[in-house]
């Protein structure tokens, strides 16, 4: 809209240009012919030398007999007119006459008008350069808060599934601007603020694009890295501007995307109370819940850093009401996936519900992009529906990675796989508080060479100390596999995940979850930030830092021994399911029990197998630590020699 509008805009200014051209042009036209005196013009007149004149008012174009062209001036008066015409006429010279040229009034609007023009479009563009025009030369104090009218792709409360909760809150508002009569008669006013807080991808964008869709009110959009300008007062001039048109449109509501770029705490940082973040969020929290009283105007944020929030911006009067987003549950899952399988054709053995329970944790985006995972492979092998085999191959791939069937692995390298992963399947299969095994395989994924993966069968929300020993148990269980098969020195660089893994939960055990009697119950986490593998920067004694590793070693050697007795105690079910895992490469956990107690796989062709990908995974919901260890038991491809 804005280019169209600058393109009409130097048409009609070429236009002018063209037109004061010509104006001027066709006045030198007249006046570029030779004067003439008056009494020149009689005696050529009386020497026969005019063929022609044409009589303008006082003006007496001549056209002579060798084709110049003059000009003359008669005296004025009727009676030189009348006394001149008959002596030319009398002459046989041919006499034109034009009509007045022009009035008075007319004559002075063709002499100021090129003025008048010039002046116009000298003041459109001061005016656009003053911020007339939010796209103008000095427009960036203007909000570019965009006015969101979604006549094609609406989204409304209907296209929004899993957060039932938190979509009830929104629909509270919606009701309030339709039918605001039914919640004031009772004294209740309308919220300022509600504030979206939750993970990546829970659907928090997704939530305000349905508030637009169902609220039938004005809906400005903006992101809050649009308030932030290298000029100083600009952001705080958006927000100024922005509550403005805010305020013209009321009732209406404003969704501001990612406030953490402008709402983070003051005083934090480089730049004092002068810092131009700063002022903006000050700008915004006048404007929110200050002297002047913003009615009919609500503010819709969403966030996934609520800790970094100034606390005077989430006090009740600016954000009401903090709306929490979080990951969907498994019946969450299911109504999201049934929402994006709408335009997908499904086979008659797609079971949302079966995929949803296999897919703990994953966000409201996690799940689209599986759907549509499943839909591009079956669109691949030429299918005109989804089947189920195209989800577990689609959820391996979001999961796992992508296969790299391309990566040649010698026979040593696949056999020392294959243990590897047997050693983490079969302890995981042997510790009651390990998720369920899912799938095995050594088919290099990502940066693995093999993954054995673990779902939970119910959503995890906590994380219990005998479970967090047991997976540490799991995660050893590779190394330990691997001194067993081929001794202390046969033992490979494959164990580095697992070892990174274990180090980061075993740590937090210690210095977040409190589960070392010997440590106690204190956080010693942020008194060492990075402490994964790091140990520099610890703000406490030493007796203290020796005491928190020798109790994280400690952790540590007592799943690896778990492991080991295990593996010996298994010994034979562990030997079965590394010679399975050498011929059949990927095995599902039901496979897996089979191969362990010696029965055939049924015919399973290996080409119609959801294909899998690498370590011990585990889905389940742990709670975070500041380690950030790759996958539970992948195992990177070995340094080159």
């Amino acid at each position: 809209m804005g280019n169209a509008r600058n393109i009409a805009f130097w048409v009609v200014l070429l236009i002018l240009v063209m037109a004061l051209f010509q104006l001027f042009s066709g006045g030198q036209t007249t006046t570029s012919s030779r004067s003439l005196s008056y009494s020149e013009f009689i005696e050529r007149v009386d020497a026969g030398q005019v063929s022609g004149v044409t009589l303008d008012g006082e003006r007496i174009v001549v056209r002579a007999s060798d084709g110049n062209t003059y000009v003359a001036i008669k005296p004025q008066g009727e009676v030189v007119t009348e006394a001149l015409t008959r002596d030319l006429i009398a002459k046989g010279v041919d006499v034109q006459a034009e009509p007045q040229a022009q009035s008075g009034f007319m004559s002075l609007l063709s002499l100021w008008l090129p003025f008048i023009v010039l002046i116009g479009i000298w003041l459109f563009f001061m005016n656009r350069m003053q911020g007339g025009g939010r796209g103008g030369a000095m427009g960036f104090g203007k909000s570019r808060a965009k006015l969101l009218t979604e006549k094609q792709g609406r989204v409304t409360f209907d296209d929004v599934a899993g957060i039932d909760e938190a979509k009830e809150e929104l629909e509270e508002i919606v009701e309030f601007l339709r039918n605001p009569q039914k919640f004031s008669r009772l004294g209740g006013k309308i919220p300022k603020g509600a504030l979206l807080v939750g993970p990546p991808g829970t659907g928090k964008t997704l939530l305000a694009r349905a508030i637009a869709g169902e609220a039938g009110v004005p809906f400005f959009t903006i992101s809050g890295s649009d308030f932030v300008e290298m000029f100083v007062g600009v952001g705080a001039s958006r927000v100024r501007d922005m509550f403005e048109q805010a305020k013209k449109n009321a009732p209406c509501i404003v969704f501001i995307d990612e406030i953490d770029a402008v709402g983070r705490a003051r005083g934090v940082g480089m730049g004092g109370g002068n810092d131009e973040r700063e002022q903006t969020l000050n700008q915004l929290l006048v404007e929110m819940d200050g002297f002047e009283a913003n009615e009919g105007v609500i503010i819709v944020a969403a966030t996934n850093r609520k800790d970094v929030l100034d606390p005077a911006l989430l006090r009740p009067g600016r954000f009401d009401r903090q709306i929490h987003v979080p990951n969907p549950d498994i019946k969450g899952r299911e109504k999201i996936l049934s929402v994006h399988a709408r335009k997908v054709p499904l086979g008659p053995d797609v079971d949302l519900r079966t995929i949803a329970r296999g897919s703990p944790g994953f966000s409201g985006a996690d799940l689209m992009n599986l759907v549509n995972e499943a839909a591009l492979m079956a669109a691949r092998v030429g299918r005109r529906f989804v089947t189920m085999t195209d989800f577990e191959q689609a959820k391996d791939k979001v999961m796992m990675g992508a296969e790299r069937r391309s990566m040649v692995l010698t026979d040593d390298q696949k056999e020392k796989t294959a243990y590897h992963e047997a050693g983490h399947a079969i302890v995981g299969m042997n510790l009651p508080k390990c998720d369920p095994v899912y799938k095995a395989t050594i088919i290099p994924r990502g940066g693995a060479l093999g993954m054995v993966v673990s779902l939970p069968e119910m959503d995890r929300l906590q994380m219990h100390k005998d479970e967090a020993k047991q997976r540490i148990a799991m995660t050893m269980a590779g190394k330990a596999a691997e001194i067993i098969k081929y001794g202390e020195e046969g033992v490979s660089s494959g164990p580095v995940g697992d070892i990174q893994q274990a180090s980061g939960l075993a740590r937090a055990m210690v210095m977040r979850w409190g589960m070392s009697d010997k440590i106690g119950n204190i956080d010693y986490s942020e008194a060492h930030e990075g402490y994964q593998g790091n140990t520099a920067g610890f703000s406490v004694s030493a007796e203290t830092k020796q005491a928190i590793e020798g109790e994280v070693k400690s952790l540590i050697d007592e799943g690896y021994e778990t492991a080991r007795r295990i593996l010996l105690e298994k010994a034979d079910d562990f030997e079965r399911l590394a010679k399975g895992l050498l011929e059949y490469e990927t095995l599902t956990g039901d496979e897996i029990r089979k191969v362990i107690a010696g029965e055939a796989l049924g015919g399973s062709d290996d080409g119609d197998k959801p294909a899998s990908g690498g370590g011990t995974t585990s889905i389940a919901a742990i709670p975070k630590t500041r380690a950030r260890a790759p996958k539970p038991g992948s195992d990177p491809e070995p340094a080159p020699l």
